[in-house]
């Protein structure tokens, strides 16, 4: 049975009393490039967030690769094969770029084990420049492709990336750009939450819109110069 790599149904979430989701359905098909658009504080961070159960309370259903996991701790719901990187990245600074690619461990098997570090050297050349360098020596756009690249060697096959191109060089943008491209056609599922609408519009297969907190508005690719104006007044773009 071909399982969506993702399916979300009526989640609510909490952060304490705060109540931040209200719904959110979203299907997420195997090999999928999906983009969470939204104004700042709409909950596609949160979204994210949810998938991985580090939010509060959870209601709703939310199945990886055809399991239930709404009732499952962090660490369970990532052997599901999930890999995430948080807007903050969370590079160790006092471990090298090498090191810091050497600690993950695999949590999944299903495209064969995680990256190699030659596979991660050539996606990232900049890395294998920097393989002996500090965490705190690195730019931030080579931090960010540390952090991403350091997923990719646990093995997961669903990625959720959240404000990967923020803050950083048009340049960098253009190599992530890239990274996103091949890791497509190496099957994986990518989940993207990004405010550079420029740069997730060419790589999404299918837009989803957020606005607080609740899913209003989605379309594929081959929707996007339709939905222009609907875009326009949702994000302001």
């Amino acid at each position: 049975m071909n399982e969506p790599a993702l399916e979300i149904s009526n989640l609510h979430a909490w952060y304490g009393e705060s109540h931040v989701l209200h719904g959110v359905d979203m299907k997420v098909e195997k090999g999928q490039v999906v983009t969470l658009l939204g104004r700042n504080g709409s909950g596609r961070s949160t979204t994210l967030r949810a998938i991985l159960g580090l939010t509060g309370t959870r209601k709703g259903s939310i199945r990886i690769q055809g399991t239930e996991s709404i009732n499952l701790p962090t660490y369970r719901i990532a052997h599901l094969g999930i890999g995430y990187c948080p807007e903050e990245r969370g590079i160790f600074a006092g471990l090298s770029c090498e090191e810091n690619l050497l600690l993950p461990p695999f949590i999944g098997d299903t495209l064969g084990g995680g990256m190699s570090l030659a596979e991660i050297y050539e996606m990232f050349p900049n890395l294998k420049e920097r393989k002996h360098s500090p965490g705190t020596r690195l730019s931030g756009g080579e931090q960010q492709m540390l952090a991403v690249a350091r997923i990719l060697r646990t093995g997961a096959n669903l990625l959720l990336l959240d404000e990967i191109s923020e803050g950083l060089a048009p340049v960098i943008v253009q190599a992530l750009a890239r990274m996103i491209t091949t890791l497509k056609e190496k099957g994986y599922t990518i989940v993207m939450v990004e405010q550079n609408f420029r740069f997730a519009a060419p790589l999404a297969d299918h837009f989803y819109v957020m606005e607080h907190g609740q899913i209003v508005e989605q379309f594929n690719a081959s929707e996007l110069q339709s939905k222009q104006d609907a875009l326009t007044t949702l994000l302001g773009v």
